[in-house]
């Protein structure tokens, strides 16, 4: 399997957020439990769409939507230890009408990456949970921060 490039922080289109590791985020060797790199992530993605002007539980209430993931690859490449500082990037690979193709790398003190993944979240209707379009003022901002 051929390893991905990195995201590239210098390219200007890269959303970082921060995460301190503590100690309920590894298991019982110090080193960080594979599911919660995924949290780690899913923070970013927050964090990310709140950068852009945009609060999940509004979208929801406001505009009946939601974006769940569909499918994610995740690749462990080296270990995070307990109380590490970490950045996990955010970048638009690919957006379509109604779901975006996102990548994302937790990287450790140096820029080291340790875990990457691909992500692909979906806009869903919030009660009914299929499919909707993902509305035009986000993908304006989207399409601003790309």
């Amino acid at each position: 399997m051929t390893r991905k490039p990195a995201i590239d922080p210098r390219s200007g289109d890269v959303f970082t957020w921060p995460v301190r590791v503590y100690y309920e985020d590894t298991d019982a060797g110090g080193i960080v439990y594979h599911a919660n790199y995924l949290h780690f992530m899913e923070r970013a993605r927050t964090e990310w769409l709140r950068h852009l002007g945009f609060e999940q539980d509004r979208l929801k209430e406001q505009d009946g939507l939601l974006f769940a993931v569909s499918r994610m690859l995740v690749e462990y490449l080296k270990p995070a230890r307990f109380n590490d500082r970490l950045e996990v990037g955010v970048k638009i690979l690919r957006r379509g009408r109604a779901s975006m193709q996102l990548a994302q790398d937790v990287t450790g003190q140096g820029g080291e990456r340790l875990c990457t993944a691909t992500v692909r979240i979906a806009c869903v209707d919030a009660f009914s949970l299929r499919p909707r379009p993902i509305p035009s003022v986000m993908l304006k901002e989207i399409d601003v921060a790309d």
